[in-house]
């Protein structure tokens, strides 16, 4: 058995997760950072109605994002069972399905969004003033999301094949040269937001690059090889079952957003969406700390369960609740202690920092909840638990906020926008409990032999 297999059986959980969750958090986060440093920059030179530009075109990220989720986090945990399992050579062919996945799909949603570009924007709810910044934002920034998802798979693919410091390194040379352009194309260059784009585009293809020569030279057991590459219908469907959890929650992350952008237009103006650009991108950094511990987490559940060490993948998952629940935390209280200095950091206009310091403080209130439902997710995800998986993705977005969305505002105007948040994630974390505890009974009895 590979080195690095054995380790996932046998080394302490502690100190897997440890190992596995650095990098990944680092990695990460670094790329959340250099997605921060965009808006900082476009914020600060271009003014409010390019960021408002740039929340417009989150939809779009997000239907991308959803796509290359589908496929790398679908492939990485079968990988992880395989492993676990002792099946490398079907671990081998998730690798080359997934390769054939990617690129198919890549090729029809890019030629789609650049045929249908301004509609969809404006469906996504861009006004006259800022449809212009959003229009050169996705023009250029199309061929960078593809690349984005070719880096974002083989990356996981890469972390659950027992690479988890590579893979971090993967993440740094995007964010290494993303943080180099930036200036120079919107600053030297005068380039605006077409400048952080292409900034985006080139450092994505670095990482690309990158990840696919570590599967090309054949490094470990997971590799490119003859034979791999034919679609496989049961391992099509083992990627996109498993995948489809987290893609959905993308997806109906994008409903969400054009639901936002659309209401919040309605009640306060392309302001309100500056507002809520600022909010998406505040809570994402502190998620993707969650993440990266999800990430660092799933080989481990993944590999044990398939080779059916349940008190260890147990203590895992025990494990990365607690880290993510003091992330949560961190982050609630960030929101709660300084949301004035957040807001300062991407809008200059006074007015508009009080205002969306309000808003952050309300949509944030509930905000230490979040970690326990993304982390349960990854564990349903993580053992195959398919549907369970979808449901508990589907519970705060879909459930939850999108009526909240079509009541609160109706009552409370622009204020019942940001009230939606907070009852989601009570709501959501409610059913989380549920259900986690269910399924851990289910896995003790399965262990007892009952």
């Amino acid at each position: 058995m590979d080195k690095r297999l054995q380790e996932l059986a046998n080394l302490p959980v502690g100190k897997l997760l440890l190992r596995y969750s650095v990098p990944a958090v680092v990695g990460i986060v670094v790329m959340q950072l250099y997605n921060i440093v965009d808006r900082i920059f476009i914020g600060q030179v271009v003014g409010t109605d390019a960021i408002a530009g740039l929340a417009i075109t989150f939809p779009v990220v997000n239907i991308t994002t959803a796509l290359g989720v589908l496929i790398g986090a679908g492939a990485s945990a079968r990988v992880s069972i395989m492993l676990g399992n002792k099946d490398e050579e079907s671990a081998r062919k998730v690798v080359g399905n997934s390769l054939v996945l990617t690129l198919v799909i890549g090729a029809v949603y890019i030629a789609m969004f650049y045929l249908f570009l301004d509609d969809l924007l404006e469906l996504f709810g861009a006004t006259e003033a800022n449809l212009p910044y959003a229009r050169d934002m996705m023009l250029w920034v199309l061929p960078g999301l593809f690349l984005t998802n070719i880096a974002f798979s083989f990356n996981n693919i890469m972390r659950a094949s027992g690479f988890p410091a590579k893979a971090m390194v993967t993440m740094f040379i995007g964010a290494g040269v993303n943080v180099v352009l930036d200036p120079i194309f919107i600053y030297v260059l005068g380039w605006g937001i077409k400048g952080a784009a292409i900034a985006t585009d080139i450092a994505m293809a670095v990482s690309a690059v990158f990840v696919m020569i570590h599967f090309m030279r054949g490094h470990g057991t997971v590799r490119f090889c003859r034979g791999i590459y034919r679609l496989d219908r049961r391992i099509v469907w083992g990627i996109i079952g498993i995948g489809a959890a987290p893609s959905i929650v993308n997806l109906a992350g994008c409903l969400i957003n054009i639901l936002i952008n659309n209401t919040l237009n309605r009640y306060g103006g392309s302001d309100a969406i500056a507002s809520a650009g600022v909010f998406v991108t505040v809570t994402s950094f502190v998620v993707a700390f969650i993440i990266g511990v999800c990430q660092g987490m799933q080989p481990i559940a993944g590999y044990n369960y398939g080779a059916k060490r349940y008190a260890r993948l147990n203590r895992v998952f025990m494990l990365a609740l607690c880290v993510v629940t003091a992330v949560s935390v961190a982050g609630w209280a960030l929101g709660m202690l300084v949301p004035e200095g957040l807001s300062a950091a991407f809008l200059t206009d006074a007015e508009m920092v009080k205002s969306t310091a309000g808003y952050l403080s309300i949509a944030m209130s509930m905000f230490w909840m979040v970690g326990v439902q993304i982390v349960s997710t990854t564990f349903f995800q993580s053992i195959g638990k398919v549907g369970k998986s979808i449901f508990l993705s589907l519970t705060r977005q879909v459930l939850f906020l999108i009526p909240t969305l079509l009541i609160l505002p109706g009552i409370y105007g622009l204020r019942g926008i940001w009230l939606c948040f907070p009852v989601s994630d009570v709501a959501a974390f409610a059913v989380t409990v549920v259900m986690v505890v269910w399924q851990l009974r289910k896995l003790r009895q399965v262990a007892a032999g009952i």
